[in-house]
C-alpha cells in the first residue's frame, strides 16, 4: 500500500503477462476482489483490510458500509468477512489503518509460513502430491496453505512432485500453481482435473493437499469446485487428504458445511474459453465455484497450530 493506493499483481493474465492493477478507492478493492484480479481466500482477506484501510482515511464514520460492500463480492471466503470485521474493531480500538491493514497482512504471512513448517513433515523426500486450484503465494500473500508444506519441504532439501490440477473453468491450477512452482524450481506436471483418479488409481499419487476457503465447526470444508471429487476418490485409494488453512478461514458460527454459502459465478466462464463459445447457441451452463467436502473425508487439518483432526478445531483454534 503507497499512501491511499493499493497494487496487485493483477492474476486475470498471469502466466504470460505481468500487470498491475491499482486500486484508489474502496469500489476498486471491490472490484478487483470479485473479478479475480486477487484471489484465494486469504489474499482476499488482505485485500479487504487495505480496502478497510482507503475506507478509514477517507471518511472514518463510513467503514460498516464500505465493510458492507466488500463483503458482497464473494461470499463463500470466511478470510474477507473475518479481515472486515477484524479492521473495524482494530481502528475502532485506536489503531491507524495503515498499521492494521499491514499487521494483519504480515500475520497472515506468519501464519501461513507455519502451516508450511507443520506440513513439511507430512511430504515424504520424493513425494508425490496432488492439489488442486491454486493456493500458493498468490493466494494467501507470500507462502500459500497448500503449497507452502511444499515449499517448505524443498527448502529442506527433498524433492517433491506435484500433480497441478487444471481447475476449470478459470484455469487457476493451469495459469497460476504451474507458474509458482515451476518458478521455484518445484517439479510438478499440470493434468486435466478428471485424470487425478487415474493416477490415484495406480498408486502414484502419495497424498493430496488443498487449500479452503471456509471450514464449518465440524471440519467440512469449502473450496474450489472439484475438490469434494478429489477427497473421494483420495479415500477410496487410501490416500491421506489435507486441508491446509489459517484461523482466518475457519468459521465456528456455522455448523457445518450445509451452511456455507456457495458463489455461482457467471456462466460466461464455463461456456467461453479465450473469447470463443465452446457449447451450442442457446444452451446455459451452471457454474458453482466452490462445493463442499465433508469432515469425515479430510485426513487431517494443516493449521499454523499445528496438524489437527477435525473434533480439535474448535479448541485449538483461537481467536485471531
Amino acid at each position: 500500500m503507497e499512501g491511499s493506493e493499493v497494487h496487485f499483481i493483477d492474476q486475470r493474465y498471469l502466466p504470460h503477462e505481468d500487470k498491475l492493477y491499482i486500486a484508489r478507492t474502496t469500489e476498486e478493492v471491490a472490484y478487483a476482489i470479485s473479478d479475480m484480479v486477487v484471489r484465494g481466500a486469504p489474499a482476499i482477506g488482505v485485500a479487504a483490510a487495505y480496502g478497510m484501510a482507503q475506507a478509514a482515511m477517507i471518511n472514518d464514520g463510513g467503514l460498516p458500509e464500505a465493510g458492507e460492500q466488500l463483503k458482497a463480492t464473494r461470499p463463500t471466503a470466511h478470510d474477507l468477512f473475518f479481515a472486515v470485521d477484524h479492521m473495524i474493531t482494530a481502528i475502532k480500538d485506536g489503531q491507524g489503518p495503515d498499521a492494521a491493514s499491514k499487521d494483519y497482512a504480515d500475520s497472515i504471512t506468519e501464519r501461513c509460513e507455519r502451516i508450511g513448517i507443520h506440513g513439511e513433515q507430512l511430504v515424504p523426500y520424493d513425494g508425490r502430491i496432488l492439489t488442486h486450484c491454486n493456493a500458493g503465494a498468490l493466494a494467501t500473500v507470500l507462502w500459500g496453505t497448500a503449497l507452502s508444506p511444499i515449499y517448505k519441504a524443498f527448502e529442506a532439501g527433498k524433492d517433491p512432485f506435484v500433480y497441478v490440477d487444471e481447475t476449470r473453468p478459470r484455469l487457476q491450477g493451469a495459469r497460476l500453481t504451474a507458474y509458482e512452482l515451476h518458478d521455484a524450481g518445484v517439479r510438478c506436471s499440470i493434468i486435466s482435473d478428471n485424470a487425478a483418479g487415474h493416477y490415484m488409481l495406480r498408486g502414484e499419487v502419495d497424498l493430496c493437499i488443498v487449500g479452503a476457503d471456509r471450514i464449518s465447526r465440524n471440519g467440512d470444508v469449502a473450496n474450489k469446485i472439484g475438490t469434494y471429487e478429489k477427497a473421494v476418490v483420495a479415500r477410496d485409494n487410501d490416500i491421506p487428504f489435507y486441508v491446509a488453512a489459517p484461523t482466518s478461514t475457519y468459521d465456528p458460527s456455522l455448523a457445518d458445511g450445509l451452511a456455507i454459502p456457495i458463489e455461482e459465478r457467471s456462466q460466461d466462464e464455463v461456456l467461453i474459453v479465450r473469447g470463443n463459445p465452446i457449447g451450442p447457441k442457446g444452451v446455459g451452463a451452471l457454474n458453482p465455484a466452490f462445493d463442499v467436502t465433508p469432515a469425515r473425508l479430510v485426513t487431517g487439518y494443516i493449521t499454523e497450530h499445528g496438524v489437527l483432526a477435525a473434533d480439535e478445531l474448535e479448541s485449538r483454534l483461537a481467536d485471531f
